[in-house]
């Protein structure tokens, strides 16, 4: 974190104004007083929720608290969703602050099972939380549950590894989320009948694999006439998938699809654009960053399944906190959607 991270805390009227509601209805809701409308209700939640506002929180915490350390374990690379939820955690600074928590960043290669072990044994005794994007192998499952086993919580982030001792997944449902994209192709080709093609960024990496799984679940079950290639692995690099994709292209003149499940859409916009296939094969992906914006404005890309970094980077946090300050955590908050976002539906 750097000074230039810092701001002030939220108050009663930056909940109001982005709510567009009064100071009297803001006490109302946050108090649980009648007279307020379950519209506006959610107006002004959604209000406290995207600003972090809690009430008097900062003074409560000094007041029983210790200071501690936060470590958030990401992915080293260009990929832009991570990085939007590394500049959503330093959007935090001033909550963090106030409540007596440091955070430090470490980016590091996740795809490797050697170098990730490494990075999180490096984290015994420096912090008393961690979140971490996980590679789902006995080496990471071994070197969480040695973390938990010193004290520290750990909870893991965008990807999972329920087997390990980790005490919360901040993510969403990513079997749902390839379910969703496998709806998407099988009813945007209209019936149509060919190949499938699945670039995947690995398939130790949990959100990965699940995704591919919700989504084959549904090619099987609902699209006879459509049939999945093997997946290709990228690790979201695009130029990677660029020559992933070219060589899928030249292998199955009948490809009529491609599913991204995960970074890396420049490169596969590359490819369809190089062998003159743009808008001919019917593309799906996840996250909404720049390059995903673009190829979807410009027809190369049908649909976006996405996930909200800022709400991830705040339920870690709170998450966090929660875990070792001994508070409840609530299921219904730290709940991350997925979500469904067309060129006609661009934020």
């Amino acid at each position: 974190m750097n000074s230039q991270d810092l701001q002030s805390n939220a108050t009663l009227k930056d909940v109001a104004a982005a709510a567009g509601v009064s100071l009297a209805t803001v006490d109302r809701v946050i108090n649980g007083r009648p007279g307020v409308s379950d519209k506006t209700t959610r107006k002004v939640n959604d209000a406290i929720e995207r600003l972090n506002f809690h009430p008097l929180a900062a003074a409560a915490e000094l007041a029983r608290s210790r200071p501690c350390r936060f470590a958030v374990l990401l992915p080293r690379g260009d990929n832009r969703f991570m990085a939007d939820i590394a500049d959503n955690i330093r959007a935090q600074a001033a909550w963090f602050r106030a409540r007596r928590i440091a955070v430090e960043i470490i980016e590091t290669n996740v795809f490797d099972a050697d170098t990730l072990a490494a990075e999180l044994a490096a984290l015994t005794g420096r912090f008393e939380g961690a979140a971490v994007v996980a590679l789902d192998h006995p080496r990471i499952r071994a070197a969480i549950d040695d973390l938990v086993e010193s004290g520290m919580a750990v909870v893991t982030l965008v990807s999972d590894v329920p087997s390990s001792r980790r005490a919360h997944y901040v993510g969403i449902d990513n079997i749902a989320a390839g379910r969703t994209a496998g709806s998407l192709i099988g009813r945007f080709l209209g019936g149509r009948s060919g190949r499938v093609g699945v670039v995947t960024g690995s398939a130790a990496l949990r959100d990965h694999a699940e995704r591919l799984f919700g989504f084959g679940q549904v090619i099987a079950e609902e699209h006879p006439g459509l049939s999945l290639l093997p997946p290709v692995e990228g690790r979201d690099d695009p130029q990677q998938n660029r020559a992933l994709v070219a060589r899928l292209l030249a292998d199955a003149p009948d490809l009529v699809a491609l599913y991204n499940t995960g970074e890396g859409a420049a490169g596969i916009g590359a490819a369809l654009a190089d062998a003159g296939a743009a808008r001919r094969i019917l593309c799906v992906g996840h996250e909404l960053t720049p390059d995903s914006r673009r190829l979807l404005l410009d027809g190369t890309f049908a649909a976006l399944v996405v996930q909200d970094p800022g709400h991830e980077a705040r339920s870690m946090a709170r998450v966090l906190r929660a875990l070792v300050s001994g508070r409840p955590i609530l299921p219904a908050q730290e709940q991350i959607r997925v979500e469904v976002i067309l060129r006609d539906n661009l934020p």
